[in-house]
């Protein structure tokens, strides 16, 4: 009877111990049990203020925008911020989400192959990290949503102990669409197995479910009650703003950007609603009016004719800007032509935009006023692509400026790039180029590159490779495109500084050219012929007028004479015909009175941002010195060459010329070879012009 007794008390002690066991393996499965949420879920429309998720593979994709850098705004894509950050890498794993206050100032950056975007403000952030409990924190198995549209949650599979029904309610759609019309409904989605419940008390640390809806668009925020542990953002931080950052772009070739296919088709993202007729920014908690500030500016000249340009636009078109920043962009140009005062009168203005590859969206002659302008601006598609700015700038060079675009040859030629943080290809050599055409480059530099995205940059220091002068007339960069607005008046005012456009002169454009001819009894009046026709096809090459170059003429033998001064003749035809009319005098050599006449007669005279050359021609050795006057010449910044013939002296030749005299001083045997040195010496006038500091 006894070990009867004995017997039964151990089989109920192990019969409970082993239903213990049993119990304990299900409450351990039940907390291990993740819910799975897709790539698309925004942390805002999750109501819980703390969670653990697990994240499918694949979230790696420009289509799941996230907004800011280790904290985040709630419209971003829960997994793709968790990417961003290093939670998990594109496999998808377990994360865990906190949401703390909104913010100012979320800043974007690169980082683990996701771009994050910059955004002035949001209401609600999150903070995103490895999918490990917090002690003493109990997490949700099931993830309550922001009542919108039915937003699917992916269950782990199904257990064999967990093979139970739930029926879905009729009711459920009739509720979800009330929800959306009244816009704060919150509803529970449950997952489709149900989790066996802690045989424990929950935690009183548990966190209190958010009770806030972040749709964006609704006007008036909801209140939120979030535990203070929580709230890792204080007031005074978070109304502290950042400027934002660029994010980085691709820098392979289009056939992998990954924007191509599937930004165009993101229809539900921020980008896209924000654009809707009758919402407005100041609905969605992005920018205050201030900021933003979108009504076009007044004009503050109308046709000025002081102010008379043509003006290209390069506009970014890539699809790292977005569409709402393309919009801010494309308003920003609406209020420059209105500042302008674009008129026939004074400046015009034409747009390019460049994304891959540049295209003219209109020329300078299509529209001659503000108005005009705007309902063409407005009009402009976004193309999409990379930021090649270097081929829209060889595309320019090449194609705007021309008669048949409106070019007015007086007028100087300005263009003016707009770029989202950083080119995709190299402008230095494309720039070059354009400079020396007489093309004067700004750049506009909005979201420049933070100090750690400047590995990713193509070309160090791009701007000051590309702009006309590197003193900072030419570059303007804006921390924002938000403050965009910011930047019209004093862009305006640069341009319209035609004083200071200073690549508008190039080396056939800029200079007084003053022609030293000797006239002596030796050179003859067939080889004076020669020399005349010599100095014809030097003066043809460059553009003459009273504004451009100016060429001035003297003969010489032991007197001299002033043939023309460089006030004398305004277009080329009257200068060839002047050349032409010279008659030979005959008589001594006196080079060295001649280089000092020059000196008094032509190039005191010389306008003071005109460049002084003085080219020579003789034919023998001077009577005089040569060297004290061309001292005194170079002194007062003339550019001194010689061109000897027959038994010219080679000293004197390399006295006369400007340092190194080896690239100034030109000798040939005879008369009728004269004409070798037209192409050479014009190439090292334009060498020597373009070689100078841009500063």
């Amino acid at each position: 009877m006894k070990a009867s007794v004995i017997a039964t008390f151990f089989g109920v002690l192990l019969t409970c111990t082993y239903a213990a066991k049993e119990a304990t393996k299900k409450t351990k499965k039940a907390k291990l049990y993740i819910p799975q949420i897709d790539c698309d879920v925004k942390a805002g429309k999750i109501i819980n203020p703390e969670f653990i998720a697990k994240c499918p593979p694949g979230c790696q994709d420009v289509k799941y925008r996230v907004y800011g850098t280790d904290i985040y705004a709630s419209f971003s894509s829960v997994c793709s911020a968790a990417i961003h950050s290093g939670a998990i890498d594109n496999t998808g794993g377990k994360i865990l989400v906190q949401k703390v206050a909104g913010h100012a100032g979320y800043r974007g950056s690169f980082s683990n192959g996701v771009r994050s975007l910059s955004l002035p403000r949001w209401r609600e952030s999150f903070l995103v990290s490895e999918g490990k409990p917090r002690k003493g924190v109990t997490y949700p198995s099931t993830l309550e949503f922001a009542s919108s549209k039915s937003t699917a949650v992916k269950p782990e599979p199904k257990k064999p102990e967990q093979d139970l029904k739930v029926t879905k309610s009729a009711a459920t759609s009739d509720t979800s669409g009330k929800a959306w019309e009244q816009g704060d409904t919150v509803r529970k989605v449950y997952q489709t197995s149900p989790v066996p419940m802690p045989t424990t008390q929950m935690a009183a640390t548990t966190p209190t479910p958010t009770t806030t809806t972040t749709d964006p668009f609704s006007t008036t925020p909801k209140p939120t009650t979030t535990p203070a542990t929580t709230r890792t953002t204080t007031d005074s931080a978070a109304a502290k703003p950042r400027p934002g950052l660029q994010r980085v772009r691709d820098t392979g070739s289009s056939s992998v950007h990954p924007a191509y296919s599937s930004v165009a088709a993101a229809a539900s993202t921020i980008e896209t609603d924000l654009w809707k007729p009758g919402l407005s920014f100041f609905d969605t908690g992005f920018a205050s009016k201030e900021e933003l500030n979108l009504k076009p500016l007044e004009a503050t000249s109308q046709g000025n004719p002081s102010c008379k340009v043509d003006l290209s636009f390069l506009m970014d078109g890539s699809w790292s800007i977005g569409k709402r920043r393309f919009q801010l962009q494309k308003q920003f140009l609406i209020n420059v032509a209105h500042a302008l005062g674009i008129n026939n009168a004074g400046p015009l203005m034409g747009i390019v935009q460049y994304g891959d590859d540049p295209s003219t969206e209109f020329n300078l002659k299509t529209y001659a006023s503000p108005k005009e302008l705007r309902n063409a601006i407005e009009k402009i598609p976004q193309k999409g692509g990379l930021s090649n700015v270097g081929k829209a700038l060889s595309f320019v060079n090449k194609n705007f400026f021309s008669d048949a675009n409106g070019n007015r040859g007086g007028a100087p030629n300005v263009v003016v790039v707009m770029v989202d943080g950083w080119p995709t290809d190299r402008v230095e050599e494309a720039s070059r180029l354009a400079r020396e055409s007489g093309i004067n480059i700004f750049f506009v530099t909005i979201e420049a590159a933070a100090q750690n995205e400047k590995q990713n940059v193509i070309e160090p220091n791009f701007v000051d490779k590309a702009v006309c002068r590197t003193n900072g007339f030419y570059s303007i960069t804006v921390p924002s495109w938000f403050s965009l607005h910011k930047v019209v008046q004093p862009l305006v005012k640069r341009v319209c500084d035609i004083d200071r456009l200073v690549c508008s002169k190039t080396c056939l454009n800029s200079a007084d050219i003053g022609f030293v001819i000797d006239g002596s009894s030796s050179v003859g009046t067939g080889n004076f012929r020669t020399v005349l026709q010599f100095v014809a096809n030097i003066s043809k090459e460059f553009e003459i007028s009273d504004t451009d170059t100016r060429i001035g003429a003297i003969q010489y033998t032991y007197e001299q004479r002033l043939e023309f001064s460089f006030d004398k003749y305004s277009t080329k035809q009257d200068v060839l015909s002047a050349i032409k009319r010279i008659n030979y005098w005959s008589g001594g050599t006196s080079t060295g009175a001649a280089i000092s006449y020059a000196s008094e007669q032509l190039f005191t005279k010389s306008k003071p941002n005109k460049r002084k050359i003085m080219i020579l021609i003789t034919d023998g050795r001077s009577y005089d010195d040569v060297r004290m006057p061309a001292l005194t010449a170079h002194q007062n910044g003339v550019i001194a060459y010689s061109i000897g013939v027959a038994w010219a002296a080679q000293d004197e030749l390399e006295a006369i010329a400007t340092d190194p005299d080896k690239e100034h001083s030109f000798f040939v045997d005879e008369f009728d070879n004269l004409y070798q040195f037209v192409n050479p010496l014009i190439q090292n006038i334009c060498t020597e012009f373009n070689s100078q500091p841009r500063n």
